[in-house]
């Protein structure tokens, strides 16, 4: 799959003036340790400012963690400046999905765009599944999202992102001002995946050839391990562009897998329509985690 032009242009965002207000500026900071008499991996540390909020952590049956991200104010408003830190210790294992799909709300005159910071480190021989629900932009929405995520020796990493056009059922398809995502995953020291998207439906026409074309709906998902050989990494590219032959029949979907520069690879994503995305998804994780662990992946439960 040839990869939309814009996840491949450098932001070329102007600095915001310094005038613009911000709503609110939350931290949300969870640190996972490892029982050693269990094997069973635990939360360990949390700090939460309103609206980030995680209500407990549930132990699944492999001893994976399990944590829900809950926004309480139901989405993202104009102005909100909003950074999760989340820090797992040697051997842990960690899932995180969200209770629903993040919505960013119209943006307001006078405040910032919508501003949410990713940092994640993950220690030696650990592990982390990040599962969220889509991101959907209201008309109007101003949202920048930045993510660092950090390997160390052994770390492994199951990570996907779903971007949607806006509120189908409102015929807000790309009718918000500008989102903006930029992801860096750094290993052994270097940068071994660097994203930049951009996209501003009004100043360059999101359905053009080199930006996405026909489809809606934008899916990046990274598998990582470090230390395993460049052999290993093309053996899972062709196995898991096999597994993803039989999910585009009829043109709905779009799929590709690319192998990194080291220590993983990158499957991408484009839909006509949002629901076929996570069964996709799910599938190509089931097979990545196979073939990269020899375990199961198990689908995260949800709660309200």
């Amino acid at each position: 799959m040839a990869t939309p032009a814009a996840t491949n242009e450098v932001s070329q965002a102007k600095e915001m003036p310094v005038n613009l207000c911000s709503r609110v500026n939350a931290n949300l900071r969870l640190e996972f340790l490892r029982n050693a008499a269990t094997g069973a991996t635990y939360l360990a540390g949390s700090e939460q400012e309103p609206p980030l909020k995680v209500v407990r952590a549930f132990s699944l049956q492999d001893r994976t963690s399990l944590v829900h991200l809950h926004n309480v104010s139901g989405g993202l408003l104009g102005g909100d400046q909003l950074t999760q830190r989340i820090i797992l210790g040697e051997r842990t294992s960690v899932q995180v999905t969200t209770t629903g799909a993040t919505r960013i709300y119209h943006h307001r005159p006078g405040f910032s765009p919508t501003t949410q910071h990713n940092e994640w480190n993950i220690g030696k021989d650990a592990l982390l599944e990040f599962l969220p629900d889509a991101t959907i932009p209201f008309g109007g929405a101003r949202y920048q999202q930045f993510s660092s995520i950090l390997l160390t020796e052994g770390a492994g990493l199951f990570w996907w992102e779903i971007l949607s056009p806006g509120r189908e059922a409102r015929g807000e398809l790309f009718r918000y001002d500008v989102l903006e995502v930029r992801t860096r995953i750094h290993a052994a020291g270097k940068i071994i995946a660097a994203e930049n998207l951009r996209l501003q439906p009004a100043a360059a026409d999101v359905n053009s050839l080199s930006r996405l074309g026909p489809y809606r709906y934008l899916a990046t998902f990274c598998v990582c391990r470090v230390g395993l050989p460049a052999s290993v990494w093309r053996t899972a590219e062709d196995y898991l562009r096999e597994q993803t032959v039989g999910l585009g029949q009829g043109g709905e979907m779009l799929w590709g897998v690319s192998s990194l520069v080291a220590h993983g690879l990158v499957v991408r994503c484009l839909a006509k329509h949002g629901r076929d995305i996570l069964p996709g998804l799910r599938t190509v994780w089931q097979a990545a985690k196979r073939h990269l662990y020899d375990r199961d992946a198990i689908p995260p439960r949800k709660v309200n």
